[in-house]
């Protein structure tokens, strides 16, 4: 199995919505996205994975390093030997690969948020700063696109919080801002133990239009110029905004399970967007 293979079976198998916005690429361009899509699964799954900190702490630095090395030209690992060897017209700053791992090494450290301001930190991260290295993967000519492509990981980055609250929760992390638990009136034990109530529902109800928010804002700076080269991106939000309505409409029955669309669903939005798009 080459880089590549490895990149590509490692988003297949993730059964992420990302992965049916990759399939329109051209070449050159999938094979970049897979192998950022890859390297964000493998710091993942270090912090998911591995329940020992220290250990965990330990692979995380590992990875810095073999991002150094991926800078140098001398990666060791297969999704660092797929990086390297990406087209030089891509480029993707070492810089925002490694903050990237600071939001993932945020997960070590830190299982709850005192509010919006620092949950907006960790979103920035994990989210925000993939969506403006998947941006520049798909090419852009406006400057503007970048606040589009920020705002978009937003959305995204909330959904998934909406959507794997109970699997967070059963990890020990609530990602849902403590003050906010207390404007609703949900004790955090009530989330650690799946609890549903009517103030959960009005808790998800806020969580859900504040991610609305971000999807309006992100369409909206979207300049009309870079709509076409931004398909992959659209597809992602296509699938991700449906996953979120999806949520909605079963009531926010989110602790005891993870709400998802079936595979053929999913390529259905994506032809649907490319097209549209």
């Amino acid at each position: 199995m080459n880089p590549d293979q490895y990149c590509q079976e490692k988003c297949a198998k993730s059964g992420s919505s990302f992965y049916y916005s990759f399939l329109f690429l051209p070449l050159q361009r999938r094979r970049a996205i897979m192998a950022l899509y890859a390297f964000c699964r493998e710091v993942d799954d270090v912090v998911d994975e591995c329940n020992d900190v220290s250990i965990a702490s330990t692979k995380l630095a590992w990875w810095r390093q073999e991002i150094e090395r991926v800078a140098e030209g001398q990666p060791q690992h297969p999704v660092g030997l797929a990086l390297a060897g990406l087209d030089k017209s891509i480029n993707l700053p070492k810089e925002q690969l490694l903050e990237i791992i600071d939001g993932m090494e945020m997960d070590l450290t830190q299982s709850r948020y005192l509010d919006f301001k620092g949950l907006s930190l960790y979103c920035y991260r994990v989210a925000s700063v993939v969506g403006l290295l998947a941006a520049e993967i798909f090419g852009y000519t406006d400057r503007q696109t970048q606040k589009y492509a920020h705002d978009l990981g937003m959305a995204f980055q909330l959904t998934n919080i909406i959507r794997d609250i109970g699997e967070d929760a059963r990890r020990g992390r609530i990602y849902i801002p403590m003050d906010e638990l207390k404007q609703f009136n949900v004790p955090a034990a009530d989330i650690l133990n799946g609890k549903y109530s009517d103030n959960f529902t009005a808790l998800m109800q806020f969580q859900y239009e504040r991610a609305e928010k971000y999807y309006e804002q992100a369409f909206a700076q979207l300049p009309a110029v870079d709509r076409k080269s931004q398909r992959p991106g659209l597809i992602m939000a296509a699938i991700y905004r449906t996953v979120l309505d999806e949520i909605k409409r079963e009531n926010f029955q989110v602790l005891h399970q993870r709400i998802s669309l079936p595979p053929t669903r999913k390529l259905w939005l994506a032809v649907k967007t490319w097209i549209k798009a």
